[in-house]
C-alpha cells in the first residue's frame, strides 16, 4: 500500500485529490495539510508517506523552500510538484531542489494517479508542457555547460513527452523497453539537479543560503 501526502493550501482541491487518490486499490492518502511547516510537525510523529504531492505557492515557506527541507531530513520521500505555475524559472527552481515531478494543477485526478505510479515504479512525471520547457533549457544552457547537454536518445524522449505519449508509448516508438526510458528520464532530472551547484555557490555568496 503506497502512503500519499499532499500540501495544497486550496481546501476545495486539497480534499478533492484526499478523496479520490483513498479510493484507488494500492493507495492511501493518510495526510493532507495546508503548509509546508504543518508537514513536518506531522511527520516527527507519523509515518512517512512514500510519495508527495507539493504546491509551490504555501502560506508560510513555499514548495521549493519546503522541499529542500525534505531533501535533507527526509530524502526517501518522492515529492511531485503539483502547482500552477508553470514559468520556466519555478519549474527549474523545483526540479533542481530535488523534486521527482512536476504536473501542472489542471492534471486530471485519473492523470495524478498515473503520475504517482508512474514515481513508484521509477519514472519521472513530468506534463507534456513542461517537457517543452526542459528541452529549451537544454538548449540555451548546453553550450554553456557541456555536462548537461541532453544526449540524441533523451531529446528522442523528452521529444515523445512533448507529443503527450506514455512511457510504453515512447518505447514502443524507440524500439526500447519501458525501464530504459524511465532511466533516461530520472539521468536527465539528475542532469537538472547538476545544473544547481553553480547557483547554490552563488546564492550563498550572496549571502542568501
Amino acid at each position: 500500500m503506497a502512503n500519499i501526502g499532499i500540501i495544497e493550501d486550496n481546501k476545495k482541491i486539497r480534499q478533492l485529490i484526499q478523496r479520490y487518490l483513498d479510493m484507488q486499490d494500492g493507495m492511501d492518502c493518510t495526510v493532507a495539510v495546508e503548509s509546508v511547516e504543518e508537514m513536518l510537525e506531522y511527520l516527527e510523529s507519523y509515518p512517512k508517506p512514500d510519495v508527495m504531492l507539493m504546491d509551490i505557492q504555501l502560506p508560510g515557506m513555499t514548495g521549493i523552500e519546503g522541499m529542500k527541507i525534505f531533501q535533507e531530513k527526509y530524502p526517501e520521500i518522492e515529492i511531485i510538484m503539483l502547482t500552477v505555475y508553470h514559468d520556466s524559472h519555478k519549474i527549474f527552481d523545483s526540479l533542481k531542489a530535488g523534486a521527482s515531478g512536476y504536473l501542472l494543477k489542471h492534471t486530471s485526478l485519473p492523470e495524478i494517479k498515473e503520475a504517482i505510479d508512474l514515481l513508484l515504479s521509477g519514472g519521472a512525471p513530468m506534463s507534456p508542457q513542461i517537457a517543452r520547457k526542459v528541452i529549451t533549457h537544454f538548449n540555451e544552457t548546453g553550450q554553456k555547460q557541456t555536462e548537461s547537454n541532453l544526449t540524441a536518445r533523451e531529446q528522442d524522449i523528452v521529444n515523445g513527452l512533448v507529443d503527450g505519449l506514455s512511457y510504453k508509448m515512447i518505447a514502443d516508438r524507440l524500439s526500447i523497453s519501458i525501464d530504459t526510458v524511465r532511466a533516461h528520464i530520472r539521468n536527465m532530472y539528475k542532469k537538472l539537479h547538476v545544473n544547481s551547484k553553480a547557483e547554490v555557490i552563488a546564492k550563498s555568496l550572496r549571502g542568501e543560503l
